[in-house]
Formats: structure tokens, sequence, C-alpha cells
């Protein structure tokens, strides 16, 4: 491996390079929390060799999203179906707009 492909691994939001530990310190949370939204399949952490949990910037993101509706009370479970609920509408609009777009040339 090159200098340069570590460089471009950096700049990868899907490249799983948090353990749980960190990701959990960045976020401000517990290891169990990450685990929950593993559990509730809101985000699929990576496993390393040693089957440890490897969660990639996009997945904090995530995460994130999902600690800011939980500290409003919102239950985990919940906050998870919202999340996901959200991306899909998101997904949705985005395709809407490519075919509109496409039909009007």
């Amino acid at each position: 491996m090159t200098a340069e492909d570590s460089y471009d691994r950096l700049n990868d939001d899907d490249y799983p390079a948090y353990a749980i530990g960190t990701a959990a310190h960045m976020l401000g949370t517990t290891q169990g929390f990450l685990r929950a939204l593993g559990d509730a399949r809101l985000i699929t952490p990576l496993r390393s060799d040693g089957g440890h949990r490897r969660y990639s910037r996009h997945q904090l993101r995530i995460a994130a999203r999902a600690r800011e509706l939980v500290d409003r009370g919102t239950p985990i479970e919940a906050a998870c179906r919202i999340i996901l609920l959200e991306d899909q509408l998101d997904a949705a609009q985005r395709r809407n707009a490519a075919a509109q777009h496409s039909a009007g040339r």
C-alpha cells in the first residue's frame, strides 16, 4: 500500500476507520448506544479480522443523528425508524427530481 492509498482511505466516508471506543468518544456516547444502533439495524459496522466493530464517518454521522433524537426524548427504536424513513424519503425525492429532469428534456 502506498502513502497515496492511505491518504485516499482517510478521505473515504465509507472506510471503517474507527473502533467502537473511539467512535463512542467522538460522539460523546457509550459503546452500548452504538451496539443498540446495530441491534436496531440502523448501522451495521464492519468487523476487523479480530471481530471488532469498525465504523465509518458516514456511519458516525447517522449515529449522531440518532443521538440527537434520543437526547430529545425519542426512544432509540423510534429514532432509528425515523432516520431510516427520512433517508428513504430523501432517496425517493432525488429519484423523482431526476425523473422530472429527464422528462423535461
